[in-house]
């Protein structure tokens, strides 16, 4: 048995064959679990300075000389890395005073904050499988992000106390501004909303389990939510990137729903996090990460860790990086490998390197390396980095 790393439900049932230091065989892979073990193949990066390809010490050797002669050092990423990688980079920024975040959206780091300080009540995938009986997806589509997500955790799966599953006995809602795979499952369930407009949703909600006419949508469809909403048993809400940059600075309205919802039943809330580290850099950090935004104006030079910031980042947010030296630890090419001026080539964390991580339940899981790499691990390359500043 081998762990998926292809996104942050870290699956553990994946069966292969190794034969001559190759993978011959896989089963239990979704398509997003497949093409990211074909990525053993793609593009793989080479120790580059300054587009020519050196040897790997070297490159190592540069990105702390760059690191060290900074003023004002930005360490980013980090989503795709090992715990232990994680830890190793909040030790170089500690002794760099270098600021350290990762690329997703501030919204999502409100969220977890609340989830990890208690203030949001959080529950694990697999009370999720034995328990719940109603599952709401909002802004959030794991038909897509997280292929498996329904099949073994949330809608499918035949569960201590619901062994009837989606037949009869678990409940799944979509709520989301377009008809995604997952609101086409749910279609008997799909709520639409327009876009922004998951304040006015959750109005009215509140206002439906008050038993008050809601102001907005569609109200008898918004008053059949509040009765499902009501008569679950145990309930779990999954928001998306989709539901938190919608709600930006109100994600305490989101907390007033579910104190609300938490009077009448029992209800959780597991985040949709995608890449499979995510929780755990959150969790490491204690505290929401430096904003990337404004770090990235006013950096002089920036280490990226498993990340593709160039491509995935707003166009100002990307040119302020591309602006200064980058310094990139990845097992691939990418776009900001292409524009980097020190690349050094890592391996694959589950599948040529080991370590642990924190399922985007919180769970933590440990990984053993499925083939041989002669590459070293994020880890590895980060301890000789601090070693050399």
């Amino acid at each position: 048995m081998a762990i998926c790393t292809g996104c942050s439900l870290l699956c553990e049932d994946i069966e292969l064959t190794v034969k001559d230091g190759d993978i011959s065989h896989v089963r239990n892979l979704c398509r997003k679990g497949h093409g990211h073990y074909q990525a053993l193949l793609t593009e793989r990066a080479r120790p580059m300075i300054d587009g020519k390809e050196v040897a790997l010490d070297q490159a190592i050797a540069k990105a702390a000389e760059v690191l060290h002669s900074s003023k004002a050092p930005l360490l980013c990423g980090w989503s795709n890395a090992t715990l232990e990688a994680q830890t190793a980079g909040m030790s170089i920024a500690k002794k760099l005073g270098a600021s350290i975040c990762d690329t997703s959206p501030p919204c999502l780091g409100a969220l977890m904050e609340r989830i990890i300080s208690g203030r949001i009540p959080t529950c694990t995938l697999d009370d999720v499988r034995n328990f719940a009986d109603v599952s709401v997806f909002w802004g959030s589509d794991p038909s897509n992000s997280h292929p498996r997500h329904l099949s073994r955790f949330s809608y499918y799966p035949r569960g201590e106390k619901r062994q009837k599953s989606y037949e009869e006995e678990r409940t799944c809602i979509a709520v989301d501004v377009r008809k995604s795979a997952t609101a086409t499952l749910c279609s008997n369930y799909y709520f639409r909303m327009q876009p922004g407009g998951d304040g006015e949703f959750i109005e009215s909600i509140l206002a439906t389990l008050d038993g008050r006419i809601p102001k907005f949508g569609d109200k008898k469809r918004m008053i059949e939510l509040g009765t499902i909403l009501r008569k679950a048993e145990y309930g779990v809400i999954f928001p998306g990137i989709g539901m938190l940059y919608s709600l930006q600075n109100r994600l305490e309205l989101f907390e007033t729903l579910l104190a609300k919802l938490n009077e009448i039943a029992t209800f959780k809330v597991v985040p949709m996090v995608e890449r499979f580290n995510s929780r755990g850099f959150y969790q490491l950090l204690h505290a929401p990460g430096n904003s990337l935004a404004a770090a990235a104006k006013g950096c002089d030079a920036a280490l990226v860790v498993g990340s593709d910031p160039l491509a995935e980042l707003p166009l100002a947010t990307a040119r302020a990086l591309a602006r200064v030296p980058l310094i990139v630890i990845d097992p691939h090419r990418s776009l900001t490998v292409d524009a980097a001026s020190v690349v050094i080539p890592s391996a694959i964390s589950g599948m040529e390197a080991g370590g642990t991580a924190l399922r985007t339940d919180g769970v933590k899981i440990s990984f053993e390396p499925i083939i041989e790499s002669d590459l070293p691990s994020d880890e590895q390359i980060l301890a000789k980095i601090l070693e050399a500043i």
